[in-house]
């Protein structure tokens, strides 16, 4: 059913998308195996879903479990046709600039990387072009593994989809201090002249001189990485198990739609579902007092905010009732003398509580509306 998603794709190829292949997924799924728990995986340029999908559903095959293991597939998506068809197929996905959204650092086990390739939108982009080849913003490829980097999980697995001529001495030099087990594998699909990496992040330190030379090797010629297959016969890469149950994954900035996607998805537990059942009281009216209360009872009523209603008095003036209480500090102040004739204070603060009757005149003439108190 995930690869029925793949051949839809080809639907959503415009403005420079181009989702990843078949051959290619098939390659990378051979080299992953899901972990003893519930992981996570994100593709931050997920277009219409497919990719991910793909792969969530080829670890549930590789799972040595006898029950699928759990996995939570998230998305973010800047191109809205795009976006809310990934909402069908993955778990949670965002429809936003990716620089629009947080994720928890280090809450990632898995990140699939196929960003867009080629220069940002710079300042520069209207010059001449010798001006402008001077004067270009960053490769888009290496934005997003910057970008992408902090959010996995030490031991979590990188697979960064660039073309081989991309890997530049930044991009090298990133890759060499922040992971370990560096692979490179010439993708099937040869038009875009891509290349597979794929390793385990580490914390920071120094540059790996191997695997900056392997990456530089690849960058030069596409001869000098092997190509990628299903014969993946060394050990597998194993996507660790989420520390978390939930992490932070949200915009900062949420539009109508997806608001209103998200209330329709958490009905169940929002309030006002529940509100008549939270806050419906006892039909039919209040039982009276078995006796006349005493100005204690009344106090304790009054503090209760139980006094309250409709009420009429004996010269036939009605209110709206409505106890309450209210704290007053009460505060005292002694001066004492000793034989020195020095002197001391005493300083006593003291909270008194005071009842207070509040009402509303209901009686129709010249007082209606009238607000009266009773202390």
């Amino acid at each position: 059913m995930a690869l029925m998603f793949a051949r839809n794709a080809r639907n959503f190829i415009k403005n420079g998308y181009f989702p990843t292949d078949e051959a290619t997924l098939e390659g990378i799924i051979a080299m992953l195996r899901p972990g003893p728990g519930p992981c996570r995986l994100l593709d931050p340029c997920c277009g219409e879903g497919s990719a991910l999908a793909d792969v969530r559903h080829g670890l549930h095959q590789h799972s040595a479990a006898q029950e699928a293991p759990a996995i939570e597939a998230l998305g973010i998506e800047f191109d809205r046709e795009r976006a809310w068809h990934a909402k069908q197929c993955l778990d949670r996905v965002i429809h936003a600039d990716m620089h629009d959204v947080i994720v928890k650092p280090r809450s990632i086990g898995l990140m699939f990387l196929n960003p867009p390739y080629g220069y940002g939108v710079s300042d520069n982009a209207n010059r001449s072009a010798a001006d402008a080849e001077a004067g270009k913003a960053e490769r888009l490829e290496r934005t997003f593994l910057r970008k992408c980097t902090p959010y996995i999980a030490y031991g979590g697995i990188m697979v960064y989809i660039v073309p081989h001529y991309a890997l530049d001495d930044e991009i090298r030099a990133h890759l060499a201090r922040n992971y370990d087990d560096v692979r490179v594998f010439m993708a099937p699909e040869r038009r875009f002249r891509q290349c597979v990496v794929i390793g385990r992040r580490r914390k920071a330190g120094n540059a790996t001189r191997a695997v900056q030379e392997l990456l530089a090797r690849a960058q030069a010629s596409e001869d000098q990485a092997p190509g990628l297959s299903t014969d993946f016969v060394d050990a597998p890469y194993v996507i660790p198990a989420a520390e978390e149950a939930d992490c932070d994954f949200h915009a900062v900035r949420i539009d109508a739609d997806q608001l209103a996607h998200e209330l329709d998805r958490y009905r169940s537990a929002l309030l006002w579902e529940g509100l008549e059942n939270h806050f419906r009281q006892t039909a039919g009216a209040c039982r009276p007092p078995l006796r006349e209360l005493t100005p204690w009872h009344l106090a304790l009523s009054l503090a209760a905010g139980q006094v309250s209603g409709r009420f009429r008095s004996a010269d036939g003036r009605e209110f709206l009732l409505k106890g309450d209480t209210f704290k007053q500090k009460q505060r005292t102040v002694v001066t004492e003398f000793n034989d020195k004739g020095e002197a001391s204070q005493v300083i006593t603060l003291l909270d008194r509580f005071v009842p207070v009757i509040n009402a509303i005149e209901f009686t129709p003439d010249h007082r209606l509306g009238q607000i009266v108190k009773i202390a």
